[in-house]
């Protein structure tokens, strides 16, 4: 995890998570835009022996009933696995074109109908199927799962199976299974088309945003901030219906990639200002100007982060030793025209401190670069937002109340990712790599292209 994770430098966090954070960074070392921070462990994958014995125990299971040789239709449909898997470098899985030459003599062997062969065949088909469907369903490298109902999770062979075996399609089910999404599946098109090229450039780019498009669900509602464009896309049963544009963290402090999700909104949300901020901006300019300088901006100090905080006046503190960095003060913006996080913010769990919130300084948005914060996500339209996220004017809009907490009547998942390249109109946009992570190993030279 980055050190620029520590709480002394980010400008988004409150100080319950500044501290988790801080805790959490303390055995890390890694470059400033790494996103190793809280990922959730890799669930096992099963291959080799293990999963052959758990293919073996479904077929025993089922009473040797086929999956790929039981009619006609299923039978077409196994002739499609030899091509999701030549591609399957790109998936992950470097050893796809292998398989595909085993899944092809197996096919051949098959068609004579000798029962020993169509059974080695349904095995040695079932276990490749296994083998992609673990590959593409690996968790995005570098995601941050900030709640359980979104971590990636990797189906067990019996499971891979058993939807295999009743799908109303068996073609279609692969199919819908190896294209992840649209926009994966748009994008591996173009990687394929890349690796087709002689010398093609694009290889890295479209490797490393195939990673990072992986964790973006097919269908249902949810939310998705692509960092790299800096907007924010609302999607109603896997389609965009809505977006704007967002500010997201400079090169110095890049926003995270995190699937996570809001449960709730905060209205008129006090500004839990950073200590490094209180320390380099607030007390040098209180020693200078006094108590005055508090009350114009709204600031107070506090006891504690919490609603029930008791005031303290501003002549009790030590400025001096907080501009030294040897005492704190707990300073918070109060809601108002000036606070730094608008008229609400979205909070969503992820360890890091990180949400979406509104922002009173609109003129920014009219720049086409925007990573520009200090790793939040400042919305474009917050009240939009919220209405999209709540299905209606949310109640508090209307209320004058200090950090009110409303909850949605059902949590919306958010998906913070970084695509450089996305498919637009069939067309591929190519986006700056503002964070450098495009860098990737490539996978194409695995890529047996026919």
């Amino acid at each position: 995890m980055s050190g620029y994770w520590s709480v002394m430098m980010h400008k988004c966090f409150s100080h319950g998570a500044i501290v988790a954070a801080a805790l959490a960074t303390s055995a890390f070392s890694a470059p400033a835009t790494s996103f190793a921070a809280v990922q959730a462990p890799s669930p096992p994958i099963l291959s080799g022996p293990s999963a052959s014995n758990a293919v073996e125990a479904f077929y025993v299971r089922r009473g040797e009933a086929k999956l790929w040789f039981r009619d006609a239709q299923t039978t077409a449909a196994a002739a499609v696995l030899p091509t999701i898997l030549r591609r399957a470098p790109l998936d992950g899985l470097a050893d796809g074109p292998r398989l595909a030459a085993e899944v092809e003599s197996a096919i051949i062997a098959a068609s004579t109908g000798t029962p020993a062969a169509v059974k080695a065949a349904e095995r040695i088909l079932s276990n490749a199927w296994i083998s992609y469907v673990q590959a593409v369903q690996a968790p995005t490298r570098g995601m941050i799962y900030g709640d359980p109902a979104v971590r990636a999770s990797v189906a067990r062979p019996d499971q891979i199976l058993g939807l295999a075996s009743i799908a109303p399609s068996l073609a279609d089910h692969l199919n819908g299974v190896a294209n992840v999404n649209p926009i994966y599946a748009a994008l591996r098109e173009a990687a394929v088309r890349e690796a087709a090229l002689p010398g093609g450039g694009m290889a890295d780019k479209l490797i490393a945003n195939l990673d990072r498009a992986r964790a973006i669900p097919a269908k249902g509602r949810f939310a998705v901030v692509d960092v790299a464009s800096a907007r924010l896309s609302m999607y109603e049963d896997g389609k965009p219906v809505d977006s704007m544009k967002v500010i997201v963290g400079m090169r110095e402090y890049p926003t995270p990639m995190i699937a996570s999700v809001i449960h709730y909104t905060t209205f008129n949300p006090y500004w839990h200002v950073p200590d490094h901020l209180v320390r380099k901006t607030v007390a040098p300019n209180v020693i200078k100007q006094g108590a005055a300088y508090l009350k114009t901006r709204g600031y107070e100090v506090v006891s504690e982060w919490s609603n029930d905080a008791t005031v303290i006046a501003a002549k009790d503190v030590d400025w001096k030793a907080v501009a030294a960095g040897t005492a704190e003060a707990k300073v918070r913006q109060l809601p108002g025209g000036a606070n730094s996080m608008g008229k609400m913010k979205f909070p969503f769990p992820n360890g890091e401190g990180i949400f979406l919130h509104d922002t009173p300084n609109k003129a920014l948005f009219a720049k086409e670069q925007r990573d520009l914060s200090n790793g939040c996500i400042r919305l474009e339209d917050a009240p939009r937002f919220a209405r999209w996220l709540f299905g209606h004017e949310p109640a508090g809009l209307t209320s004058k109340a200090p950090d009110q907490h409303v909850q949605l009547g059902r949590g919306v998942p958010i998906y913070v990712t970084y695509l450089t390249t996305l498919p637009v109109d069939g067309q591929l946009t190519i986006r700056k790599d503002v964070y450098g992570l495009d860098g990737a190993p490539s996978r194409i030279a695995a890529l047996a292209v026919k």
